[in-house]
């Protein structure tokens, strides 16, 4: 077996391999022998069917795959001398298209390989963190907020119209050509007007009723209704309007505390406070990761693959097109080219990902099996009661696993990176951090 080398510009590299019929012929001949103690043929004990019989009837479909090892195995012999890493899956095509049986293989293998990335003094980088302390307005406004989640509804002075927010308790009676339907009557229904829970239309035309009023609503079902025989119909309620109620927030004490799990009110402002600093702890650590990001993006430099940055170019076009159209589902839309601007932005990512990829691995960094199976059960939450069905989806798809793995592979990097790093803190506002953070959504 020859290997030949065509190619040798940049990352580029090609090579010609020769697997002379010889070799490939002693590559069949294993093969057979190795499969022919449990071959079975009429007239013949099993094991014992001779080799030009086998050859016969086995022969072409063992020599394509003699051929394909003879071939891998070269190719990996060759990778693990020159200690090349390919960008993507080698491409290889045979020579002789008039190839046949007795002739030698000839194959051309060509790739890009990985670049060599060099080494980074993790000490020069300088960044700095943003510190936020949860301050007695932003608990307070937490505060007011969860009394309003807890609200309760009062009744209002009798004679009073119905407002948007406010609860209405009815009862009624749908029809649809004069004719009452399944699951349209109801008796001391509680609706929140503004709540968007019934069919559009109806939420409106309980605005300014009064206790004791009866009315009818008249709306039409939307066209993709999901019960299909009342999809678009026009349909009238009848509303007999028995309470107007008005929302009154509920009183921050350690009666609402408990309500949310703690003991007592100043219990409630702790848990409020961690968890407040603990958001503006998330989003300071995504503004330094920018500011580290950056950084490396200016001092480190090294050749990039061309066919993955073309790659990531052309799939940010794509993602970005259909941000810009989102009615266009699947692939039926013209063809999508990629900018300058996709180019340089394809360019950033894939030299940061080669980058971290190479710190991680020579820092052995891993993502342990508990960190995965966490992940994987946070995910899991997101379709409730298909948990099942969740699992047995992740355990048959490697490619998701991988897009789970590798946000936390990369965090780890980054966390590596901040130890060695000169980080300084310092404290700032709420609004200087939220500033921060739109600048970066807006990049």
């Amino acid at each position: 077996m020859q290997v030949t080398e065509t190619l040798n510009e940049g990352l580029k590299r090609g090579y010609a391999i020769t697997v002379t019929a010889a070799e490939l012929d002693a590559k069949v001949e294993e093969k057979l022998k190795e499969a022919q103690p449990e071959v079975e043929m009429k007239g013949f004990r099993k094991g014992k069917v001779p080799m030009p019989m086998l050859r016969k009837q086995f022969g072409q479909r063992v020599m394509g795959e003699a051929m394909q090892e003879a071939i891998d195995g070269a190719m990996s012999e060759h990778m693990e001398k020159s200690g090349d890493r390919p960008a993507a899956q080698p491409a290889m095509v045979m020579a002789d298209k008039d190839w046949k049986e007795g002739d030698d293989v000839n194959v051309n293998v060509s790739y890009e390989k990985l670049p060599d990335v060099p080494e980074t003094d993790f000490s020069k980088i300088k960044l700095e963190r943003m510190v936020v302390k949860a301050d007695d307005e932003s608990v307070k406004e937490a505060l007011d907020n969860l009394a309003s989640n807890a609200q309760n509804f009062e009744d209002r002075k009798k004679g009073s119209k119905a407002k948007d927010g406010d609860q209405v308790v009815f009862d009624f009676l749908g029809k649809v050509d004069g004719e009452a339907f399944e699951g349209g009557a109801a008796e001391d229904y509680p609706l929140v007007l503004g709540s968007n829970s019934f069919i559009p239309g109806f939420e409106e035309g309980l605005v300014g009723v009064k206790a004791g009023e009866e009315k009818d609503v008249e709306v039409s079902f939307p066209e993709d209704y999901q019960a299909a025989h009342l999809a678009g119909k026009a349909a009238v309620f009848e509303c007999k309007i028995k309470a107007v109620k008005e929302p009154k927030a509920a009183e921050i004490n350690d009666e609402m505390a408990k309500q949310f799990g703690a003991e007592d009110l100043d219990g409630l402002k702790a848990q409020i406070t961690e968890r407040l600093e603990a958001e503006y702890a998330g989003a300071s650590r995504a503004v330094t990761k920018r500011a580290l990001l950056d950084q490396l993006d200016g001092v480190v430099d090294f050749e990039l693959p061309e066919s993955l940055v073309t790659a990531e170019a052309n799939q940010i076009a794509h993602q970005l097109w259909h941000e810009e159209n989102p009615d266009v589902q699947g692939h039926d839309h013209p063809e999508i080219e990629a900018t300058d601007e996709h180019k340089a932005l394809a360019g950033r990512r894939v030299k940061l990902g080669l980058l971290l990829a190479e710190i991680g691995q020579k820092a052995q960094v891993q993502v342990s099996d508990s960190e995965m199976t966490q992940a994987i059960m946070n995910q899991a939450r997101q379709y409730p009661g298909q948990e099942k069905q969740f699992f047995e989806f992740v355990q048959q798809n490697a490619q998701f696993r991988q897009q789970l793995q590798a946000p936390m592979f990369e965090d780890k990097v980054v966390d590596h990176i901040f130890e060695a790093a000169t980080v300084t803190e310092k404290e700032v506002s709420k609004d200087e951090l939220q500033a921060a953070v739109e600048k970066l959504e807006e990049e």
